[in-house]
């Protein structure tokens, strides 16, 4: 696991490696390449879990000395590939150096065969091409900067901050305020994009040109399979992966909330563990639902673990909040922002470099109401749905209040934009002087991409929100949390075999009743106790409705509509006190809504980047 900088016609400096140190304590190095009419630089940061020693240092060549790479990621099925390359004389066993090699030998499409995380760019020497790639969750970003005659791209967007001004791109914004992240390759910036997830960037020197393709493809509904058979088979991928991803050098941790992904994992990681494993898990200190520390104690017994917590406060949750944002970069609407911080901070106390987390079931299992939402769609006729609609001002919550405005909507594409809406089109208009343009398109994307009409519509959302909002969002900010303390953050349940059969499974074996992720308990049923499976779903949150509504709430608001602030230059300061308002008197949970607009705040102060 590691940070990337690489740079055609344009220097990497040791101000820009420092930069993103966190992600690489171990080691850092820049190689410089220059031909007759171009020049190239890669930069690197480590952090060492896999082969400790000079053999895993980047940047790192092939053996015939044709492709040289800066890799971040693990690729957990290395070894497999290595069989493929019996003519490599190998000088270490890091992931890195297999697929160089790898790619050396079958090409950049063979990417295809990589099971695990990563972003890298890697230079054809010969063919004067360089391409970057991320993985096909996105687990792993990479953002870049364009222009006419070179390009730059990083782990994180702070060396390309260091290297280019840029201004607030409006268009984005409005997207932001819309789905709460920006799904790639948008970014808050005018000159700067993310790649998408499973997404090859092909820039080629001779002529400056670029091309963007997929390396993902569709996955067909395998409708023959009995569910006892798709239980067996569910089983028997999940406890693959669960061992896959305990490859490393270093000792291996776990996440481990309340519910029932976390704790499945952990089940399986113990097994194959000749000590009890570290788990690690944060709390609050007030009495809240949102509360997790009581539940994670619990299964830890069960499971036999090394268990450890932090419980946090609101002044602790605030005293954290600008550098939480200064460290994810890009402004979220995701209060679990600040716990992960915590956590990870936790983890870090304890000396651990790699943890498993539990992230990743919900969007491919059927996990939010959101799915069983649509499914209603696909029940009810639409003008059933549309005598619901005046229900909208007398719902309090903000769940029920997106189906409401979204479900009587025919278009699949609009529907999905209401679904995920945190700000209305008539919000943000008030909000910005803006209307969203952008949301849309990125959403249809995904859904051509993934041929979505040709699937129900629930498992094509599914399939959208793999690839979107965990990619972007939760995905993101795990990533930007946990390296910030030099953490590797895996994801097991995002593992390429596992999710491929997922994602062709009926709708009907992730979504039965009003219970999501069926398949998921009914295998867990054999392996854990009904206490853990079947308890109310609290999420990963904080108990931020009741702290906006107290005296933290009106701090943030004084805050926000101070007029002299770069934040009033770009929005409503009124628009944003009444949103304020609305919270506090309790007519909408407006939380996520709030930490939004707080998160730009500060990053727009914090970067003066205000009209």
């Amino acid at each position: 696991m590691c940070g990337i900088i690489g740079a055609v016609n344009k220097s990497i400096s040791e101000e820009q490696i420092k930069s993103i140190k966190h992600r690489g304590p171990d080691a850092n190095d820049i190689f410089n390449y220059s031909d007759n009419d171009y020049s190239l630089s890669f930069g690197h940061v480590r952090l060492s879990i896999q082969d400790l020693s000079e053999a895993g240092h980047q940047p790192m060549f092939s053996e015939c000395g044709k492709f040289v790479i800066v890799f971040n990621g693990e690729i957990y099925n290395h070894f497999d590939l290595r069989i493929k390359l019996s003519g490599v004389k190998f000088k270490g066993h890091s992931d890195t150096e297999t697929i160089v090699n790898y790619i050396a030998k079958f090409g950049i499409e063979s990417i295809k065969d990589f099971n695990g995380i990563f972003a890298f760019g890697l230079f054809d020497v010969k063919n004067r091409k360089l391409f970057i790639v991320r993985d096909r969750f996105g687990v792993k970003p990479v953002y870049y900067n364009m222009w006419d005659k070179g390009i730059m791209f990083s782990s994180e967007l702070r060396p390309l901050q260091l290297a280019f001004e840029s201004k607030i791109d409006k268009d984005n914004l409005a997207s932001l305020l819309k789905l709460r992240y920006n799904a790639a390759p948008t970014t808050l910036y005018d000159n700067m994009s993310k790649l998408k997830p499973g997404h090859i960037l092909e820039y080629d020197l001779d002529n400056y040109n670029y091309e963007v393709k997929s390396f993902i493809s569709s996955v067909s509904i395998n409708k023959k399979i009995s569910f006892d058979e798709a239980v067996n088979k569910y089983g028997e991928l999940f406890e693959k992966a669960v061992k896959r991803q305990l490859l490393a050098d270093v000792e291996v941790g776990i996440l481990l909330s309340g519910g029932i992904d976390s704790a499945l994992v952990t089940y399986f990681a113990q097994k194959y563990s000749s000590k009890p494993i570290k788990t690690f898990t944060v709390g609050f200190k007030v009495d809240d639902d949102s509360d997790e520390a009581e539940d994670a104690r619990e299964s830890s017994d069960i499971l036999g673990t090394d268990h450890h917590e932090i419980l946090i406060d609101e002044t602790e949750f605030e005293s954290v909040f600008e550098k939480c944002i200064d460290i994810i970069e890009e402004p979220l609407g995701t209060t679990s922002v600040i716990p992960m911080y915590y956590l990870n901070r936790l983890v870090s106390e304890h000396g651990l470099k790699v943890v498993l987390t539990g992230q990743g079931a919900d969007e491919p299992l059927g996990g939010y109401t959101r799915y069983r939402g649509e499914m209603m769609h696909d029940k009810l006729p639409v003008g059933v749905l549309k005598l619901l609609k005046p229900f909208l001002g007398f719902v309090r919550d903000e769940t029920i209040y997106r189906a409401l405005y979204a479900l009587s909507e025919p278009d699949t594409i609009k529907r999905w934009e209401k679904i995920y809406t945190l700000f209305n089109d008539y919000e943000i208009k008030k909000l910005i002087g803006k209307e969203d343009k952008v949301s849309n398109n990125l959403i249809r994307y995904f859904y051509e991409l993934l041929n979505g009409k040709d699937k129900d519509s629930t498992n094509a959302m599914m399939s959208n929100d793999l690839r979107m909002n965990l990619s972007d969002d939760l995905l993101l900010y795990t990533d930007k949390i946990s390296m910030h303390f030099s953490i590797e953050a895996r994801v097991p349940l995002l593992d390429n075999e596992l999710i491929e059969f997922v994602e062709s499974l009926p709708v009907e074996y992730k979504i039965k009743g009003k219970e999501g992720k069926y398949i998921h308990k009914k295998f867990a049923e054999r392996v854990l106790p009904n206490e853990i499976i079947y308890r109310k779903k609290k999420g990963f949150k904080s108990p931020t409705e009741r702290w906006f509504k107290e005296g933290k709430g009106e701090m943030f608001k004084n805050m926000l509509i101070d007029n002299e602030s770069s934040f009033s230059r770009v929005f409503n300061v009124n628009e944003v006190k009444r949103i304020f308002d609305l919270h506090k008197k309790g007519i909408r949970n407006l939380e996520k809504q709030l930490f939004t607009l707080i998160s730009l705040y500060y990053l727009l102060e914090n970067k003066k980047l205000g009209e």
